[in-house]
């Protein structure tokens, strides 16, 4: 409700009500432990009562904080990067910020530059911006800005604090898994070569195979969509030679599945399948899938609690510190293989 005046009610109208002072409505606002639970209730039936909504821009003004965080981000159609985002955005709320969020249909240094001169005309207080192509971090790389940046899977962006899943560590595992079946070796369909996480799982599945003294196929590059696994799960199929597949994201998995399924090749008794995400569908797939799993949620945790450590610094140092050089930090989030039923001891076809 509106005050006598008509004017949206302020935080001395809500003092006035309860019958307090301006400064103890401010503690009740702030969460204050030395606010007696009765004068605490009164204050929120004052709130309640009156429709009071404390006015941000003012906050703003007297402590130079607004709590809101900046996120840039570029395909959120895929499985990763949305989950990402929504690790970001829940870890954010539960850390009592809020989220802007830009979307960008072209990766450059001109798109990158200007999303986060947006963010900074909304008063953000950092950004994080979620960079798994090569592309994305490229842009950063020059990109100077007044406000703390994280990148988020951007591999090793230089001078920028990261916050990624361990690709490599993942990819091992999901191979050595494999290899320790019984499998002569292990092909990969991969992802696009622009992508840092398909990198990064090309090189942990070379990794595995090097140290095993296994044959390292050439692998076969896919575009993360069930079609493209399909359309290799064909080639594959073709080869009797093949015992073993790690697909690199789940959605490629399940064309793999279907292509071989198609060709009479029986899973995993003849061919074993693993992918990379562990999407929700995963252990539905027929059979459920072996696949390796990341913690976006912690992902997000860390994103949020690296940023904000970033501007809670800064604010201690003062405008002057503003535009220093942050350390450059990587925290690596572990992947988690999860062994189901798709991958089994080899078998001759």
């Amino acid at each position: 409700m509106s005050s006598e005046n008509g004017r949206s009610p302020v935080m001395a109208d809500v003092a006035r009500l309860a019958g307090v002072s301006h400064q103890t409505v401010s503690r009740v606002l702030n969460g204050h432990p030395n606010v007696r639970p009765e004068t605490q209730a009164r204050v929120q039936a004052a709130i309640e009562q009156l429709g009071y909504h404390r006015n941000s821009s003012a906050r703003a003004l007297v402590t130079r904080r607004t709590n809101v965080l900046g996120v840039v981000t570029f395909d959120t159609t895929l499985y990763g990067p949305a989950s990402t985002l929504s690790g970001i955005e829940r870890a954010a709320r539960e850390a009592g910020y809020f989220v802007s969020i830009v979307t960008l249909t072209d990766i450059s240094r001109a798109s990158v530059r200007e999303a986060l001169d947006y963010l900074a005309e909304q008063s953000v207080e950092g950004c994080i911006v979620i960079a798994p192509q090569r592309a994305a971090v490229e842009s950063l790389t020059d990109v100077s800005v007044a406000r703390p940046l994280v990148a988020v899977e951007g591999g090793r962006a230089p001078g920028l604090p990261v916050v990624c899943v361990d690709q490599v560590g993942g990819a091992r595992a999901v191979t050595e898994h494999l290899l320790g079946l019984g499998h002569r070796t292990v092909h990969h369909v991969a992802g696009p070569m622009e992508w840092l996480e398909a990198e990064g799982r090309v090189q942990g599945w070379r990794e595995a195979l090097e140290a095993a003294g296994a044959p390292i196929p050439e692998p076969l590059r896919g575009d993360w969509s069930p079609r493209s696994g399909y359309e290799i799960g064909l080639r594959l199929a073709e080869d009797p030679r093949i015992t073993a597949v790690f697909v690199a994201n789940d959605q490629m998995a399940l064309g793999v599945l279907r292509a071989l399924g198609e060709a009479g090749i029986r899973i995993p008794e003849e061919v074993s399948v693993a992918g990379f995400d562990d999407v929700p569908e995963a252990e539905f797939f027929t059979p459920p899938l072996t696949t390796v799993w990341q913690n976006f949620s912690d992902v997000g945790r860390r994103s949020i609690r690296l940023l904000v450590d970033q501007i809670d610094r800064r604010a201690r140092k003062g405008s002057a510190g503003a535009t220093e050089t942050e350390e450059d930090l990587r925290d690596v989030v572990p992947a988690r293989l999860v062994v189901r039923a798709s991958t089994a001891p080899v078998q001759l076809r």
